[in-house]
């Protein structure tokens, strides 16, 4: 890993477990390396976050990266399929601009990146989306696809209360 880290901190700003587990099950897959292998990621070694994920595929435009899967509860989210759909056809009501951002950083830098959002697309202003990027590599050392990992909660519930608060 050369990213200035030894993930620590990173995992530390991680509020849900499944994020910290994740993000521990993609540091054991990098090897020592910047990112791990797309192959090396097993959906069998993850079943129960499987609703929440998506791999997208990186393009040179931002907006032509495309979803090449989605988990169910993304499908509830944006209240259709979404698997097969590019960045720029994604409906982020007024977060475009940061959800690029976000991508960004992700596939320029090859850096994990995360985040909450309140509001995560129009009427869906009533729930928080705690998420989780994570760069994965075909060939070579750069970033080719993304493991995003999305937890929707409504905002009136607490953390703690859907949570166990775990180290």
């Amino acid at each position: 890993m050369d990213w200035g880290q030894d993930g620590t901190a990173f995992r530390a700003q991680l509020v849900v477990p499944e994020q910290r587990q994740l993000y521990d099950y993609w540091l054991a897959k990098s090897d020592g390396a910047k990112m791990p292998l797309r192959n090396a990621i097993k959906p069998v070694d993850l079943p129960r976050m499987l609703a929440g994920m998506s791999l997208i595929e990186v393009s040179s435009n931002i907006l032509q990266s495309r979803v090449r899967l989605a988990g169910t509860r993304l499908r509830e989210i944006y209240d259709r399929e979404i698997t097969g759909l590019t960045l720029g056809e994604l409906d982020w009501a007024d977060k475009q601009a940061y959800w690029l951002a976000a991508y960004e950083r992700t596939m320029v830098e090859g850096i994990p990146t995360q985040g909450v959002v309140r509001g995560p697309r129009i009427h869906k202003e009533h729930m928080v989306q705690y998420w989780l990027r994570l760069p994965l590599r075909t060939t070579g050392e750069n970033a080719s696809i993304i493991l995003g990992f999305d937890v929707f909660l409504a905002a009136s519930d607490r953390l703690e209360e859907n949570f166990a608060v775990s180290a």
